[in-house]
């Protein structure tokens, strides 16, 4: 099983799915059966940065351009994989999580780490807009994405609902988190 864990930058994914592989390291160590025992956590902004699937760079968004077919090409050759990044919701997966924020956080958030002002609007923006929500509907269909509010949660409880996710003893749920009075 593949599953994407995606969101705007600032919403928690990285940290949580961080997590998530002390969860399974734990668990391989303790030999304990539980649904992350077989799943390889990966970070996609780790893997791009290391095998340099990029194809330029953007200079108004001082970022990398990735080289989304290199990914997949990447993604395509593992089994049980829990991957993320503002990008995994572009890649083939059997559910997709979407970290959600509260706009407000988010712009608390992504102003602790330094992120520059252009930056930080437009992320905040594009989360008031439900822009990757979108994107992760019209690729994977309502019935594979799993939203998570992420605002008022500590990481430990977003990776268990990721974990709740993996396991499928949580339902699928797209449209159900808005933030349009931010607006």
């Amino acid at each position: 099983m593949r599953v994407a864990v995606t969101g705007t930058p600032g919403t928690g994914k990285t940290t949580a799915t961080a997590l998530l592989a002390d969860r399974e390291h734990t668990s391989a160590e303790s030999d304990c059966r539980n649904s992350l025992s077989s799943f390889e956590v990966v970070h996609l902004n780790e893997v791009i940065t290391e095998h340099e699937f990029t194809t330029g760079h953007d200079e108004h968004r001082d970022s990398a351009i990735v080289d989304i077919d290199a990914v997949s090409g990447w993604l395509d050759e593992r089994d049980d994989v829990i991957f993320e990044s503002h990008l995994a919701h572009y890649f083939a997966a059997d559910r997709v999580v979407v970290c959600r924020c509260h706009p407000e956080e988010l712009e608390r958030r992504l102003d602790e780490r330094g992120e520059n002002a252009d930056s930080i609007a437009e992320n905040v923006e594009s989360e008031a807009l439900d822009v990757i929500l979108a994107e992760a509907v019209e690729r994977h269909g309502p019935d594979r994405i799993y939203e998570i509010e992420t605002t008022d949660r500590d990481p430990d409880a977003v990776a268990s609902e990721i974990e709740a996710v993996v396991s499928g003893s949580r339902e699928p749920s797209a449209g159900t988190v808005s933030y349009i009075e931010y607006l």
